[in-house]
């Protein structure tokens, strides 16, 4: 569609368009890629600038003909013979005026892209509807240990409770919508599926919180004096009357492909922060685990902020004990 309006636009109006056109792509690709160290790119950058700038002679030399042209045009003759009306004199396109046509049909042109879509309802309503719950493993039985477990929650009821509403502004970043949103309904490692391990996680752009619960026979009161201290800000709290602490500690990232074996690396990766919190105040053994962590390196919200969090979702799970 736009090679088709570039090839029937006027000289006059199609130079000046792809001048400004190139100019703009040019100076924008090339500081981009500057930015961010990719030289090919910075290189098509300054081929595009270079075609602009023999455009640019090209209009001026054409500009500049068309003028002495019209500065050599033979006068009117006079002399004995019967004079002649002289041809009516064509008018010459004015330079600027075509410039500003040509800014606005590029205007127009970025005006109608950008409206598009939201005239039709794409990118107001299904670009930017929030995340569902989703299953993880859709298709696959819920394991047998969660029968055998009382009042255990799937990963599905730990999604329904994390992805609220609220979620955003409870993190400390209103207005964002949740990109993903799944619950997972496994085992524990090394336990044959006997011990029943629910998990949920709801990513924004900016945060990262994940929900699972542990149902085993390993209190908070044993976790905060035994595994708690090997990590790093531990402290111990209370959610709703029930024992709980704080811990944090880096999580793993994993990479495909090493340089020499071809096999898979393992890095450390973005500071986590977890509010572990007994099933119910008796400190039977099992906990909830809220964790949050952000990829870019975000400062992570404060302890309140996951303290107010746990203090909402885990009312509204099913078969909540006391």
């Amino acid at each position: 569609m736009l090679g088709l309006i570039l090839r029937v636009l006027p000289f006059w109006v199609r130079e000046p368009l792809l001048i400004l056109g190139g100019s703009l792509f040019g100076v924008g690709i090339t500081i981009r890629a500057v930015y961010e160290s990719y030289w090919l790119m910075a290189g098509g950058g300054v081929a595009l600038l270079a075609v602009t700038a023999f455009r640019i002679h090209t209009a001026r030399h054409a500009w500049r003909a068309r003028r002495s042209a019209v500065a050599a045009a033979p006068a009117a003759q006079t002399g004995p013979w019967p004079a002649v009306a002289p041809a009516p004199k064509k008018q010459q396109p004015n330079f600027w005026a075509q410039s500003f046509a040509a800014v606005a049909v590029l205007g127009a042109l970025v005006g109608a892209v950008w409206l598009a879509p939201r005239v039709t309802g794409e990118g107001t309503a299904a670009a930017r509807e929030p995340a569902t719950c989703s299953d993880n493993d859709p298709g696959k039985k819920v394991p047998k240990a969660y029968a055998r477990t009382p009042g255990a929650v799937t990963g599905d009821d730990l999604c329904k409770a994390l992805n609220r509403s609220d979620l955003a502004d409870l993190l400390g970043t209103p207005g964002e919508i949740p990109l993903v949103a799944y619950g997972n309904s496994g085992t524990a490692a090394l336990t044959a599926d006997k011990v029943a391990e629910p998990s949920a996680r709801v990513q924004f752009d900016t945060y990262t919180v994940e929900f699972s619960a542990t149902y085993n026979h390993l209190t908070i009161a044993q976790y905060a004096k035994v595994l708690a201290p090997q990590t790093l800000g531990h402290r111990a709290d209370k959610v709703l009357g029930r024992p709980a602490v704080f811990t944090s500690d880096h999580l793993m990232q994993f990479r495909i492909g090493g340089e020499a074996s071809g096999g898979g690396t393992a890095t450390e990766g973005p500071l986590a922060r977890t509010l572990t919190v007994a099933l119910d105040r008796k400190d039977p053994g099992g906990s909830f685990d809220l964790t949050v962590w952000s990829d870019s390196g975000t400062a992570l919200p404060a302890d309140s902020a996951l303290l107010a969090l746990a203090e909402k979702v885990l009312p509204t799970l099913p078969g909540r004990r006391g």
